[in-house]
């Protein structure tokens, strides 16, 4: 990542992935009286957020560059000329996404395969 268009990427999904967890976080810990609905609800919860990516990868390449806030967040003086920024900022985006949509994929693995095995659980009791 030294490449200054894809660390401001990073840390413009990062920074909204990183409030999107939080709210979940607060969501799950608030079920956590019923351990088996905390981790559906964050399963759950981490789809939608993992597709919502998805869909912000598929629209970043067509996405006006400078509507973004990664291009907000680049110093002027490592900003790309405007004949390749909407080719090089969409294309870094999308990948970027992509990479934490497949994060956030594998977080609901976790929450979902917890809940299967927490309601599971529950059902032998």
């Amino acid at each position: 990542m030294t490449n200054p268009v894809e660390n401001a990427a990073y840390v413009s999904v990062g920074r909204a992935c990183g409030f999107a967890g939080l709210g979940i976080f607060c969501i799950v810990a608030g079920l956590s009286f019923d351990a088996g609905l905390a981790a559906q609800v964050g399963g759950k919860l981490t789809i939608t957020l993992s597709l919502i990516l998805l869909v912000m990868a598929w629209r970043a390449p067509t996405r006006n560059y400078k509507r973004t806030e990664t291009w907000l967040i680049l110093p002027p003086g490592d900003r790309p000329r405007a004949d390749v920024a909407q080719r090089l900022i969409g294309g870094t985006l999308r990948e970027v996404y992509l990479w934490f949509a497949h994060q956030v994929a594998v977080i609901t693995i976790i929450f979902s395969v917890s809940a299967i095995v927490l309601k599971a659980r529950d059902l032998m009791v």
